[in-house]
């Protein structure tokens, strides 16, 4: 026994093993997701403004705001950019996707600005790719939908495979730094962060788009294109630190004796409970990031109230979830309790939409209004800070690329439909409607709230499995020193016998 444990402690201390370090790690690979979530809402808070400016209607807003995922669903591209980080690494991977966040950012600036308007390549958007508006269109394009809505849904779909890209690759970095140690807190602290840049979003966008009293939809996109060029540069330091830790741990990849291949996506594909995580993801995911899209647009219909107000009530919501998350990530390292974690979460989403749904229409209480954000902001702490570091107990290390990359593809079918559905649902419900501030939101609330009650029954069905076959989903992430010494234990009896 003491031999055993004398051979750990004599262990060589790597980077990772530096809190200082594994957490300045954590804060630029943070950043990267920080600004790439500004990016992903910054027109958010403006569909009024698109409408009355750019001839955005409700559906050409919804297809615009579905077409981020558009790429990663039909193209397959989140499939391949999990085999990419598999081969390649994080660092490579992390510099690639902030590299296609960037480009494509600037195209969806460039469709906005006044540049754009009336240039040869307008008249050109406007006969590209007519089809009819119907069931069968899965394209983001359609006839009569405006040339600027058109090309910001090519430059968001550009964006979208770096943005998605880079979720992965930030996950599998916070798990190779935070691996047996605070892994569900660094979560949470990336995405709290993540919900911080919503919150600048939601106050920020419509401030710089009426600055000195001209309204201009270019102008925050081009501060969030510049916000892009500072992510891919906390990217690029990140690589360096990274390429340290991969020194010190002896390799210059991430696997070298056990290579990827495409045949191994069979053992994440074949796993009950793997897909039963990955279909939670899309259902709770699918009610929270399209619902931002229209968020500040119901609130003002609800409330009667101008962008900035609105914007001013929905910033509880992610600076709620950003001060929360970390603290539930803290207490799943220590104490478990994932599964049960992703159950509550699904019951507040299912209240909250339905707050949204049926009180607020009838009360236009900013007071209803700001119960429901809260409620929605601790939702959306529980359950990413438990659903993400459940994965590496599910899947092999050698494979955890591959399965956040299948994850976040099924996803993004749901980030790709519901924007569209909600869109087309919202102009169905209103017909002759044509004033931004005047939509009835009740319907469009209640698909989200089904959502979540899809999610509790899956929640409750990964809580059963869980109990039944052990997979550790209510087990503490941390391995405490007496578990490591209890291990080691039982590798010495095993031996002498």
């Amino acid at each position: 026994m003491s031999t055993q444990t004398n051979s750990t402690q004599d262990a060589p201390v790597l980077l990772r093993d530096k809190s200082w370090a594994r957490w300045t790690a954590l804060v630029l690979l943070a950043a990267g997701m920080f600004f790439c979530y500004i990016f992903m809402d910054i027109l958010s808070p403006l569909q009024e403004y698109l409408q009355s400016t750019k001839g955005w209607d409700p559906s050409a807003y919804g297809r615009f705001a579905g077409s981020e995922t558009f790429l990663n669903v039909f193209v397959f591209f989140l499939i391949f950019a999990g085999v990419i980080l598999d081969k390649m690494g994080v660092r490579f991977t992390a510099i690639l996707s902030g590299s296609v966040m960037l480009a494509g950012g600037f195209v969806n600036y460039y469709a906005l600005t006044d540049s754009f308007a009336g240039s040869g390549l307008e008249n050109f958007m406007n006969h590209f790719v007519n089809l009819p508006d119907t069931w069968w269109n899965i394209t983001p394009f359609y006839d009569g939908m405006p040339a600027s809505a058109k090309l910001s849904a090519i430059g968001f779909m550009i964006f979208g495979c770096g943005c998605e890209m880079a979720g992965i690759t930030v996950s599998r970095g916070i798990v190779k730094w935070f691996e047996g140690k605070e892994m569900a807190l660094a979560m949470g602290a990336e995405m709290a962060l993540a919900r911080v840049g919503v919150a600048v979003v939601v106050l920020g966008s419509p401030f710089l788009a009426t600055l000195h009293g001209n309204i201009s939809v270019s102008r925050p996109m081009a501060f969030g294109v510049f916000l892009l060029l500072i992510g891919l540069i906390s990217f690029i330091v990140y690589s360096f630190m990274d390429k340290r830790l991969e020194k010190e741990m002896g390799s210059n990849g991430e696997v070298k004796d056990d290579p990827f291949k495409i045949s191994d996506l069979k053992y994440i594909l074949s796993s009950k409970v793997f897909w039963l995580v990955a279909l939670l993801c899309v259902l709770y995911y699918s009610a929270i990031f399209p619902f931002q899209k229209y968020a500040i647009n119901m609130l003002q219909c609800n409330l009667g109230v101008t962008a900035q107000q609105a914007g001013f009530v929905f910033f509880v919501f992610p600076l709620g979830a950003a001060a929360v998350t970390p603290i539930l990530g803290n207490y799943l390292d220590r104490k478990g309790k994932g599964a049960t974690m992703l159950i509550f979460g699904a019951i507040l989403m299912i209240v909250c939409h339905l707050t949204f749904a049926l009180i607020l229409p009838a009360t236009q209480s900013e007071a209803v209004a700001y119960t429901a954000i809260v409620l929605l902001g601790i939702s959306f702490s529980l359950v990413p800070a438990s659903l993400w570091p459940s994965v590496p107990k599910l899947v092999d290390s050698k494979l955890l690329g591959s399965a956040y990359a299948v994850i976040f593809w099924i996803q993004n079918i749901g980030l790709y439909a519901f924007p569209m559905i909600i869109g087309a649902v919202l102009a169905a419900t209103n017909p002759g409607v044509d004033d931004p501030m005047k939509y009835n939101y009740t319907v469009p609330m209640l698909v989200f709230a089904s959502l979540g009650v899809l999610a509790l029954i899956l929640g409750l069905i990964l809580k059963a499995l869980d109990a039944k076959n052990h997979y550790g989903l209510e087990l503490p992430n941390i391995v405490g020193k007496d578990a490591k010494d209890d291990e080691l234990e039982a590798e010495v009896l095993s031996a002498e016998e």
